[in-house]
């Protein structure tokens, strides 16, 4: 599932909780910042874990404020073995 999470989710430490969230439900891929004040994020593993991460993403971290969640659905591909929280995602 690819994610674009808009809101206060930059400097609230939104790709950290994801990154947490993601391997409690044994899920790999990344999360990054972008430019436009957004979080990207790609995570991948079990249809019914992924709705799991979603949900959470609705919410995010508790002082995080999310206003929107944009996702697409993408083939899985195995490609990645755990999650990376980019520290440098621009």
């Amino acid at each position: 599932m690819h994610i674009l999470v808009s809101g206060r989710v930059q400097g609230v430490l939104f790709r950290q909780h994801a990154r947490a969230k993601a391997l409690e439900l044994g899920l790999t891929g990344w999360a990054k910042n972008l430019l436009d004040g957004k979080v990207e994020i790609v995570v991948e593993g079990p249809k019914e874990k992924v709705e799991g991460f979603v949900a959470w993403a609705r919410q995010g971290p508790s002082l995080a404020r999310v206003d929107n969640v944009e996702m697409t659905e993408e083939e899985y591909a195995g490609e990645f073995e755990g999650f990376v929280a980019r520290e440098f995602g621009f």
